[in-house]
């Protein structure tokens, strides 16, 4: 079985380059019938579990301590000198991860975007007190995408930085582009990916995103700030001009403002372009891909049998679910928006997405139906039938310990 980033890569070959089932299966190593599959499926593979750790993590601080001295030692002198018996390749591996944190530094030239080629991607934590209901505020994240050739800001705030959220997040401003750019640049975001071992692996749930817009997704280099400096640049401006003078009385009325505001922003000379973005915005979404009719969310829904307490968890809050699901299994789907939980194709709850934390969120309909089967459950004798508790004689304890006559306690 291939993994989800195998899957994903096949995809994006296929959709994005154009390359033949053939070309692929050769290219990756991967028998054709499996490449076939992969291109039929809308699926993601099921998860593979991680590797354990590299036989090298013993005597990293060793390798380390060599780099800080003589950042350019090779690999076989640094095996000499730590006493390293087993797989050289292994650790030539680590020592070309290691290498670049001891070297000097090596500026890079300025990099010139093609139409439709990126968008550079980043998480703003604005600093302002969002009131998220019931007397709480917090600062939620705001996901910021910068396209690459044209320079347009496309943001929204999500209730949290979590993988399911980040993905229903570029799902809505990739459909506001109604388009995909041929890659996606990120830094080392946990939900989204990390390096191992000098390659990029991405989370289960952003490599399947990545395998259904059969776009590329690129993670910078640890302390590599300028790989991604459009959308650096964009944060601070957004924190500098969008933000002054500015009250919010709820994430949506944040997410309301900030459309508003980007769509004059987006229409401004741009200094290093001398043109405005809005202008480019055109030449760059006709090089995009198109952007697929399947809606990612669908992929991420989990299954929970109901109890007796009628409710349903997500993130930190409990909503609501109608009684007549109890001891039933139901599928819940959830976005930045709304919370669904579906029983044999019916649903049987429908909530707004709470964004504080720790509160429970009951449908009147939900409470009234609960009270009428718990009086109906009554009347049919069934609770009292099901439980009998004994009943202690009292005065027994009373007349023990000489507090009513008749005691028959000891002197």
């Amino acid at each position: 079985m291939i993994g989800v980033e195998d899957w994903a890569e096949i995809r994006r070959l296929h959709r994005a380059e154009g390359m033949s089932i053939k070309g692929i299966a050769r290219h990756l190593g991967i028998a054709r019938n499996t490449v076939r599959r992969a291109v039929a499926s809308d699926d993601p593979p099921k998860y593979r579990r991680a590797p354990k750790g590299s036989i090298v993590d013993a005597v990293e601080p060793a390798i380390r301590e060599l780099l800080a001295q003589y950042p350019r030692m090779p690999a076989t002198v640094i095996a000499e000198r730590i006493g390293w018996e087993r797989s050289l390749s292994v650790l030539k591996r680590r020592v070309r991860e290691l290498r670049p944190v001891y070297l000097p530094a090596d500026p890079v030239s300025r990099t010139a975007y093609q139409p439709g080629e990126l968008a550079q991607c980043d998480l703003w934590f604005p600093p302002v007190d969002i009131p998220l209901g019931f007397g709480q505020t917090g600062r939620p994240p705001v996901l910021v995408m910068v396209a690459g050739y044209s320079r347009v800001i496309t943001a929204r705030m999500l209730p949290s930085r979590q993988a399911a959220d980040l993905v229903s997040g570029h799902w809505d401003l990739l459909s506001g582009w109604t388009a995909v750019p041929r890659a996606l640049v990120w830094d080392n975001e946990a939900a989204i990916g990390r390096r191992r071992e000098g390659r990029v692996v991405l989370g289960h749930e952003f490599a399947a995103l990545a395998g259904l817009l059969a776009c590329k997704v690129i993670l910078c280099r640890p302390r590599d700030p300028e790989a991604k400096g459009l959308v650096e640049r964009a944060n601070g401006y957004l924190e500098t001009s969008f933000l002054p003078g500015r009250v919010f009385i709820s994430p949506a009325d944040f997410n309301t403002q900030l459309a508003a505001w980007l769509q004059v922003a987006n229409r401004r000379v741009h200094r290093t372009l001398d043109a405005r973005p809005a202008e480019r915005w055109e030449a760059d979404r006709a090089a995009m891909l198109p952007l697929p009719p399947t809606a990612p969310p669908r992929w991420w829904q989990t299954s929970v049998r109901i109890g007796r307490d009628h409710y349903i968890r997500l993130d930190t809050c409990d909503y609501s679910v109608h009684p007549a699901a109890i001891g039933r299994i139901v599928r819940v789907e959830a976005d930045t928006e709304t919370v669904r939980a579906h029983l044999d194709g019916r649903v049987v709850a429908e909530h707004a997405r709470c964004w504080a934390r720790h509160q429970t969120l009951t449908d009147p309909d939900h409470a009234d139906a609960a009270t009428a089967m718990r009086s109906q459950y009554r009347q049919s004798g069934a609770g009292a039938a099901a439980i009998e508790v004994a009943q202690p004689d009292l005065p027994a304890y009373d007349r023990v310990f000489h507090l009513i006559e008749g005691g028959g306690g000891q002197e």
